[in-house]
């Protein structure tokens, strides 16, 4: 059970944020001098290197949105001189992406983030800039959200690349996209010039995502233990029937696969502060009527980022750095596993901290809404929790110090099951390596803490 500290603050975190984004700047230097471009993306690191694995495109936005990212948090222009130059130049192609469920991560840490510091006076507004950001990301929403598979009672989900049966539980961190466009005053044509409500689309895939691969306790299966999360629900597409629960980079359908949990955690409460932006009049307006109004989605929006978050408050080591899956069978061997910090070293089952950065950045945007809506101590326990695993991970041994590996985060994993990732000489399970999404997520928490501390504007996704 994570052990959360209640005396730590962002201010006191200062210190840590400034290597941080020291340590990143030399990290995306160092990847820029030796990544070639033309061998696609760079997607976790072998012996310190990157290396790349097809299997979809899904993180070349965070490479380049790392660089952005880093010249927000420093103000050395480098570094937006090269986000800006790479995504103008290679991120088209993930706009009118139709083969994936990764909008949001590809093109909001790119794009995204481009129009947000413009919009926020970080960089100068140029108006025809401005719009190509900004057409990329009305489009961008509209084709993520015709990726679409429709469930009976008015529900849906944007399916994953496994096919029209597959709900992934990564997609929520993607309504953002569609988040986006509707805000930019978009909509998905549809067949007959039907006109298709972006908002309303977002709103149906996260509630086909919370009655479907999030548990709440309630004796759904034998294992439903509040707040578990499942990697991917399967549906029967002839009639739109749920099947059963499945996983692709879980050790099973029944356990927990951490980064799988970390999306939703992150995903529903960077929306329940979107949601608290819109309009009553927008939801009243929405075709649907399974969809709830305003107040009732947003209490919606809270159970599920509740559940999650007690779940990971008590299924997590004192430190609050998850093992990769709950329930990965060597943690047997690992007598009181949660009762220690998380050891990245061991001979049984590797961690991963990529799942800690996600989640540390919900727990704290859920400790702060809930502080905002006046449940000041329910939302100050999430908001140290969030601090807490920060903390842990801006320090060795997950920061990268050593000047020759090119990653960030250290101890991510990307698909245990398929044996991915590297084992180094001598060792049993993967340590020691990066992936791009976690240096991303990483960095992401690092700038929401820092303008925390220095009191400048919430980041958040949108404006």
């Amino acid at each position: 059970m994570l052990n959360i500290d209640f005396k730590i603050s962002p201010q006191s975190l200062l210190p840590d944020l400034k290597n941080l984004f020291e340590m990143a700047g030399q990290k995306i230097n160092l990847t820029r001098e030796h990544w070639n471009p033309e061998k696609g993306t760079p997607v976790y690191t072998e012996k310190g290197r990157w290396t790349t694995r097809g299997w979809t495109e899904w993180t070349q936005g965070f490479q380049f949105g790392c660089a952005i990212i880093q010249f927000e948090a420093t103000g050395d222009q480098e570094f937006l001189d090269y986000g800006r130059e790479m995504t103008i130049k290679l991120m088209a192609p993930h706009v009118s992406h139709i083969g994936v469920h990764d909008h949001g991560f590809n093109n909001v840490s790119t794009y995204g983030n481009l129009r947000r510091l413009m919009r926020e006076g970080l960089i100068p507004e140029d108006e025809g800039e401005l719009n190509f950001f900004e057409m990329a990301l009305k489009v961008s929403g509209a084709i993520q959200a015709a990726r679409w598979t429709q469930l009976p009672g008015d529900l849906g989900y944007i399916h994953s690349f496994n096919g029209p049966q597959s709900l992934f539980s990564d997609t929520i961190r993607s309504v953002r996209a569609l988040s986006l466009s509707h805000q930019l005053g978009h909509v998905l044509m549809g067949e007959q010039d039907r006109k298709i409500n972006l908002l309303e689309r977002g709103l149906q895939h996260a509630e086909a995502t919370a009655r479907y691969n999030v548990y709440y306790g309630t004796g759904r299966d034998t294992w439903d233990i509040r707040g578990r999360v499942v990697h991917e629900s399967v549906f029967n597409v002839n009639n739109g029937s749920y099947r059963c629960a499945s996983t692709q980079q879980g050790y099973s359908p029944f356990t927990t696969w951490t980064r799988g949990h970390a999306w939703v955690l992150a995903g529903y409460p960077e929306q329940l502060e979107f949601l608290d932006s819109v309009s009553a009049e927008q939801f009243n307006a929405l075709s649907v009527d399974s969809l709830s109004g305003k107040a009732e989605t947003l209490k919606r929006f809270l159970e599920v980022s509740e559940a999650a978050a007690d779940f990971y408050i008590e299924q997590m080591p004192v430190d609050g750095i998850p093992y990769w899956d709950t329930g990965a069978p060597g943690l047997s061997e690992m007598e009181n596993y949660l009762d220690k910090p998380a050891d990245p070293f061991n001979d049984h089952e590797p961690v991963d901290s990529s799942a800690a950065a996600i989640s540390a950045q919900g727990l704290i945007r859920l400790g702060n809404y809930l502080k905002s809506t006046g449940d000041f101590a329910k939302g100050e326990t999430y908001f140290q929790a969030g601090l807490t695993v920060a903390r842990r991970l801006f320090g060795e041994p997950y920061l990268s110090t050593d000047p020759e590996h090119q990653g960030l985060l250290l101890h991510t994993v990307y698909h245990r099951p398929n044996n991915w990732d590297y084992i180094p000489t001598g060792r049993k399970i993967p340590c020691g390596e990066s992936t791009m999404w976690g240096d991303y997520h990483l960095m992401e928490l690092g700038l929401l803490l820092l303008r925390m501390a220095k009191n400048q504007p919430y980041y958040r996704f949108f404006n």
